[in-house]
């Protein structure tokens, strides 16, 4: 029930009308039996400083962001976390007081899937494919969390330069092995995804119109692999397919999706969402 003392959270972004942080996160609130509600508002870019200014004005306790603002509406924060900072991009907003503080849970959730499923990134070697923003969300994490090597394979288009700057920057400042190549480079992608302990493609491929496609090869996998992706429909897409058949463990993208709406949860609330219970209910297990 819906009460005059109900704190509200919201999803901002466009498209949102199939999102399913509202399932998720209401099935917390109400597993956890929390006065709570949680909403999708469609958000343009051009509309986040208006998004921002009324979440404040109407006292959401929080708010998540997703494309295409997660970048957008960092200049309308208060503070940003060092995840955060260092990701260009927010996609979790705390109020603390007057101030709203911005978050990104989503390396972070990932890495958590992959924890919940016995593989640790501390000391591991990683390799992420893509750079966009889910990947450079994972290979920040990775770094912040002490992996022991991390390559990253990205299209040698305009943004190439500008990222090999910033891995750059993150390796000084954490200490990590982290290098970036041009995905196209098959030999180096084939090295690398054989040493790694944890594989994650970050990019759309796997997702329709390119569900038949994968940038792994079956032969390159093996037993004792963590093969992360970050698509989530179809749950499992063809690089999923060829870990299970490799006997890697194949990990889909709803415990990245699943998680970092968890850690969002801590944030907010200092909460532990009931992680099985939801991912039953919304997921159906």
């Amino acid at each position: 029930m819906i009460s005059g003392r109900t704190k509200a959270f919201a999803l901002f972004g466009s498209p949102v009308e199939h999102s399913l942080s509202p399932a998720m996160h209401n099935a917390s609130f109400a597993e956890l039996g929390l006065d709570c509600v949680y909403l999708c508002h469609d958000v343009v870019p051009s509309a986040v400083a208006a998004a921002v200014a009324g979440a404040r004005a109407m006292g959401f306790a929080g708010f998540n962001v997703t494309m295409p603002c997660k970048a957008a509406v960092i200049e309308h924060l208060d503070e940003l976390s060092p995840a955060a900072r260092l990701m260009g991009a927010v996609n979790t907003v705390k109020r603390e007081g007057d101030r709203l503080i911005g978050h990104n849970t989503d390396g972070a959730g990932l890495l958590r899937s992959v924890a919940e499923r016995g593989f640790n990134v501390a000391g591991a070697d990683v390799a992420v494919i893509g750079a966009g923003g889910a990947g450079s969300a994972v290979f920040t994490q990775a770094a912040l969390d002490g992996a022991g090597r991390v390559s990253v394979f990205k299209r040698a288009n305009a943004s190439f330069g500008p990222t090999s700057q910033k891995i750059a920057a993150l390796s000084e400042r954490t200490g990590v092995n982290l290098t970036l190549t041009d995905v196209a480079d098959e030999a180096a992608l084939e090295r690398a995804v054989r040493e790694a302990d944890i594989v994650v493609d970050a990019t759309r491929v796997g997702m329709a119109p390119l569900e038949s496609q994968s940038n792994v090869r079956e032969e390159w996998l093996r037993p004792g692999q963590a093969v992360v992706d970050t698509v989530y429909h179809p749950r499992e897409t063809k690089l999923l397919a060829l870990a299970a058949r490799a006997g890697a463990t194949p990990i889909d993208g709803l415990g990245m999706l699943l998680w970092q709406a968890a850690i969002a949860e801590e944030i907010w609330l200092d909460v532990a969402m009931p992680v099985d219970r939801v991912r039953e209910a919304v997921f159906g297990g």
